[in-house]
Order: structure tokens, then sequence, then C-alpha cells
């Protein structure tokens, strides 16, 4: 009787415990009686082996499967030695889901054989944008505070670190106060311009000085910025006034200028000097008091001055030029006849008519003028030499009110 085959399954069991009498094959047999290693059949030859589809491993069958059932199997991935590829490649096992992140890596790059997740790699072998995978879903994406922008992550941000990151505003699409508001970004100062303008009005994105900008839309009073130190102010040579800036000067110009005299601090002279503003022509009167003395702040002309020295009577009537008593055209004026002042002689001494003063009428007796140097004082006319006797008296008969002799 035939022998049992070189290439019979090792077993401890007899023929009939597996084949019948009739025929060999097929037979039945359980693995429980076999006594080799799966491998001594399942060879290729004998019956099926590995197929190619099966994970490159040096582990024998009964590592993984059971002689019950091939799946499930166990097996531990340490005694792999392929690729992860090799098996999760969406076929023999799950492979990248449609959502995985772009990359040239492979699993074991960024994966273990213990669990996917968490998972380590570098984002130099990426090979998607930021966005595929930084789009809030898959990673992190833009956050609610973040620059309004047509650029890439990568257009401003490295795969080292997010921040410090380097953009050109030119991308950016929001207005340039949506993020220079003092939270996101660097914001109006403290000793910015009041204004309703927003940033882009006055700055370019280029820098932030100089600027342009339109004072109508300035909403605070000019002296917020014409200070001396935010902007020009005052020059040392200004006019001393209250007066604001706005009140005299508009947003186009500083001059011309209007203005009201009656807000001016200083006296005439610190403008009207010949300089900063008209002053005296050539031939004017030599005199060191301020113009508002003579002048109103209306008009040059007439022009009025009013002498408070006892040596000048109050009420001269009439209208006189300074140079008809001053006649060398100088505020100091020297008495014309010196030796009658203070009284009226001492100026009128030359207008006295000795003819006209008769102290007696016959024998004709006239007075001097040293007699009558006080004009407006009492002059009598006496009945003869002895003047003992008055014939007619006048008093006040010259007065400075009445302007005329």
């Amino acid at each position: 009787m035939t022998a049992k085959p070189a290439n019979h399954v090792p077993t401890a069991g007899s023929c009939e415990d597996c084949h019948t009498v009739e025929t060999w094959s097929p037979a039945h047999f359980d693995h429980m009686v076999a006594t080799g290693t799966c491998v001594s059949c399942h060879n290729g030859t004998i019956v099926g082996g590995k197929p190619t589809s099966h994970p490159a491993s040096p582990n024998n069958c009964e590592m993984c499967h059971s002689t019950t059932a091939w799946i499930p199997a166990s097996f531990d991935h340490a005694s792999v030695t392929g690729t992860c590829a090799t098996c999760h490649n969406g076929t023999t096992a799950t492979g990248k889901p449609a959502n995985h992140i772009q990359s040239a890596s492979t699993c074991e790059d960024c994966h273990t054989t213990t669990a996917w997740t968490p998972a380590r790699f570098d984002h130099a072998s990426v090979t998607g944008a930021c966005a595929t995978c930084h789009n809030g879903a898959t990673a992190t994406g833009k956050p609610a505070n973040h620059i309004q922008s047509a650029n890439t992550c990568e257009d401003c941000h490295s795969t080292l670190a997010w921040s410090p990151a380097r953009f050109d505003h030119a991308s950016v699409t929001g207005a340039c106060a949506t993020c220079h508001n003092g939270a996101t970004a660097t914001g109006k100062p403290a000793n910015h311009i009041q204004s309703a303008n927003t940033c882009e009005d006055c700055h370019s994105t280029l820098a932030w000085s100089p600027a342009r900008f339109d004072h109508a839309s300035v909403t605070g009073a000019c002296f917020t910025c014409h200070n001396g130190s935010t902007a020009t102010g005052k020059p040392a040579n200004h006019i001393q006034s209250a007066n604001t800036c706005e009140d005299c000067h508009s947003t186009t110009a500083w001059s011309p200028a209007r203005f009201d005299h009656a807000s001016v601090t200083g006296s005439c002279g610190t403008c009207h000097n010949g300089t900063t503003a008209t002053g005296k022509p050539p031939n004017h009167f030599v005199t060191s008091m301020d113009c508002v003395e003579c002048h109103t702040t209306t008009r040059w002309e007439p022009s009025t001055f009013t002498h408070t020295s006892a040596n000048y009577p109050a009420g001269h009537r009439g209208t006189f030029a300074c140079s008809d008593c001053h006649a060398g055209n100088a505020q100091a004026n020297a008495w014309s006849n010196p030796s009658y002042q203070p009284d009226c002689a001492g100026c009128h001494a030359s207008d006295f008519r000795a003819d006209h003063h008769k102290k007696v009428e016959s024998p004709r007796v006239l007075y001097t003028v040293s007699e009558l140097r006080d004009c407006s004082g009492s002059c009598h006319t006496y009945t003869d030499s002895s003047m003992s006797r008055i014939q007619t008296s006048r008093s006040g008969e010259h007065s400075a009110s009445r302007g005329g002799w």
C-alpha cells in the first residue's frame, strides 16, 4: 500500500482521520492534528501561501492567524518589514483619507505603528499650500481677528513659526483700522490729530510720514496740533492776541489773515513796526508814544491826542496839527518864550499886540507882555494914569476853550 508522500502535511493523525477508503481527496482534516508550522503547507505549493498583497513580514502565519480563520488576524506592526504604504494603500488596509495633508512623507515619517495620532511631522515635506490644512477644519485656520488679506499663509508666515510674520500691505484688503486699532496692531497715538479721517486718507502703506491730509476733516481746534510741538505753532513775532488760529486764519492758507484788533493783547507797535505790519510813515510826528494814544483800531484818521500836562491847559479847542506847536516835529517841545513859562505867553508872546491892550486911554498907557503873560487872567482899563479906579474890567477875555482870541 502506498505510503504518505513526501509533501504530506506533517501530522500525528492516522490516514482515516482525514481520508476515506474510497478516495484520498478531497480530504477533511482538523488543523489540530497538524504537527508542523502553517508554512509547511501554506507555502504556495502544497496549498495557498501568502498572497502578493500580504504585508511584508518575517512572522509565521500562526503568529497572526488562527487555524479556524485567516481573518480577523492579530499581528504586531513591529514585525512588519515593509513600509506602511505597502498595506495602507486604501486597498489592503486603510490608506490616507481624502482630507489628509498633502505631503511627500511616508506614513512612518509622521505616524507610529501604535496610533495614528498624535502624529509628528515636518512642514518641509508638505506639498500642498498651508490653507490645504489650515482651513479651520483640518487644522487651525485664520483667527477671527486676522488681517483681512488676499495673501496665502506662506506669503507672510514660515513653517517654523507664525510670528514674527512678514507681509506686504499691498495685499491687505481691509481698511487700515481693521488692524491698526491699538489691539491687533499699533493704532492712533494719544497725540494724533483729532480727525474723522481714516488712516489711508492721509498715510501710505510704505510709511506713516510724511502724511498728506485735508484740514477739512480735522475735528479739533487748530491749536490742538499747531502748538509748536505736533505742528508749527505761532512764530516768535506773531501778534500778541487772545484769538485762536481759526479766528483769523483759514485751513487753506495762513495769509492773508482776517482778524479783529479787539482781541490783540500787545501794543500796536508790536505789529505796526514796518516789518510785521505797516508802521509809521516817514513824515510821521516823531514820538515814542504807542499808536493808541492818538489812533483807534478802526481807522488811523482822524487822530486825537489829549494833553494831560499842566503846561498845556485843557480845552484848547480847534484843529491843530502837532507841528503847529511842535515846530521841530518832535515829542519834546521847547518853549518859544521860555522866560514866560509856564504861562500862556510862554508860547503866545509873539501873538501879543500891545495896541490892543490899553491900560489907560488918556494919556495912553499900554500893557506889556509880561503884565498879561496869563492871557486868561483879568485885564482892566483905568480912568487915569494913577490907575486907582477901574473904568472897564475884563476877565477871561481869552479862553482856550473858545478856540480863538
